[in-house]
């Protein structure tokens, strides 16, 4: 009788898969150094490498890389528009810019393009490391040169974009609708804007008559019909 032979499960892990990373820089030797130091750690791989913004969907498409590596200026164009260009793809990787850059307006707008990460050149090559394995994981990181000015700057682009959503309205008036919007009532609102309770009732009074409105209810229904009041709270 044929002898039968049945094979054990292993116990060893299955290995992971690398994170495979596409450079997008054009200094050769920049990339080159910043390709050793990737490939120095276990678990990372470069496996492409482009110079110009109408690179970049081909070298994506070629390599299939988990994360993206961006820099901000590039011969052709802004890595920006790079990163909008890959956001609107299906399944786009996620980018982690690195410039040179710390300019409050390109950290914004490299957030507002949709990069999950933002870190200055001359970050170390550890925090290079968390930053692409954080990303490639489906996290967001941002070097601690940038990542205490986020909030400030993400609240002022919100109350920007108040501001020109309801032009008719002050910019403290946008202000407050935002925080209406949130679900903040009065007392609370007085607190965050270090202000009295009966300074923002006057502010409410006059955002109802400007938009029109006779009651909160409504007034936060016309904010967040325009995309103010985001993540509400309720009242206190």
């Amino acid at each position: 009788m044929d002898e039968q032979r049945t094979s054990a499960p292993s116990d060893q892990p299955e290995a992971t898969p690398p994170v495979r990373v596409l450079i997008v820089d054009d200094h050769p030797l920049f990339r080159e150094g910043l390709k050793a130091a990737l490939e120095s750690a276990e678990g990372v791989r470069v496996v492409a490498e482009a110079e110009r913004v109408a690179d970049v969907p081909g070298a994506v498409a070629r390599s299939r890389p988990n994360v993206v590596i961006m820099d901000l200026s590039l011969p052709d164009g802004s890595g920006l528009e790079a990163v909008r260009r890959l956001c609107l793809q299906e399944q786009a990787p996620p980018v982690l810019m690195l410039t040179m850059s710390d300019d409050d307006g390109n950290l914004l707008a490299a957030l507002q393009a949709g990069a999950r990460g933002y870190l200055v050149k001359g970050a170390g090559r550890e925090e290079v490391l968390h930053a692409v394995r954080t990303v490639a994981a489906g996290g967001a990181v941002f070097g601690g040169e940038v990542a205490g000015r986020i909030t400030a700057l993400l609240a002022g682009a919100k109350m920007r974009e108040a501001g020109q959503l309801f032009p008719e309205l002050t910019a403290r008036e946008a202000e407050v609708l935002d925080l209406v919007a949130r679900g903040h009532d009065n007392r609370r609102i007085a607190r965050e804007l270090v202000v009295a309770e009966k300074t923002v009732r006057n502010h409410v009074t006059h955002i109802f008559e400007k938009l029109h409105v006779a009651t909160r209810a409504e007034a936060v229904a016309r904010a967040r019909d325009m995309g103010l009041g985001d993540s509400p709270a309720p009242d206190r």
